[in-house]
């Protein structure tokens, strides 16, 4: 007979996900993850594979679960550079208030991890910069084409600068700034690309 699993997948590895997210890969042991899930070793390593194996797979959960539907917002967005406003209003609020205050982005935290030397998480890591330096050209290119942006402004160096800045955001947050600060921040660059003074 077959291996009956009596957990659901889903919901351990959204257990996870927030277990990598919060403390990182490299402080989170699989007896950790044992503690949080409730599950047994034998279970995990059946279920996931190992330690590195699971962590792939919360972060592609994360990407698909928390990455994808924000960045698809803002690429969908046409109102130019309110959309992208919206977006670092958005991001600061999720990283200094609410549930996961001050946890930072699983993605962001990865760029600066450990985790990082692993080619398979940088691959990902790598593809997701893409994914979200390609949505702020988007919008940066819609609020040129509105007359929004400074006449010299260029929005593929302005995205890539935006995209760094958010990585920014997401680790400072995690390193307990102001959300005021961070706002201040973000004024100032996108003031740099508008031509106008916060």
């Amino acid at each position: 007979m077959p291996d009956i699993k009596h957990f659901d997948p889903d919901t351990i590895l959204d257990t996870v996900v927030r277990l990598f997210w919060k403390q990182g890969a490299a402080s989170t042991g699989i007896q950790d993850i044992v503690t949080a899930t409730g599950l047994n070793r034998s279970s995990l390593y059946a279920t996931f594979g190992n330690k590195q194996q699971l962590y792939m797979a919360a972060l592609e959960r994360y990407v698909s679960a928390r990455s994808h539907p924000v960045l698809g917002r803002l690429t969908e967005d046409d109102r130019g550079l309110p959309a992208v406003v919206d977006f670092f209003d958005s991001l600061i609020d999720t990283r200094c208030s609410g549930e996961y205050a001050r946890w930072g982005c699983m993605i962001s935290n990865a760029h600066a991890g450990a985790e990082n030397g692993d080619g398979d998480v940088r691959a990902v890591l790598d593809r997701q910069h893409h994914r979200l330096r390609d949505a702020l050209h988007t919008a940066l290119t819609t609020a040129q084409a509105k007359g929004q942006l400074a006449g010299n402004a260029d929005p593929g160096t302005a995205a890539e600068v935006l995209a760094l800045l958010a990585h920014g955001v997401n680790l400072r947050s995690r390193a307990g700034a102001d959300a005021a600060e961070l706002r201040r921040t973000v004024t100032a660059a996108i003031a740099g690309i508008t031509g106008h003074a916060g």
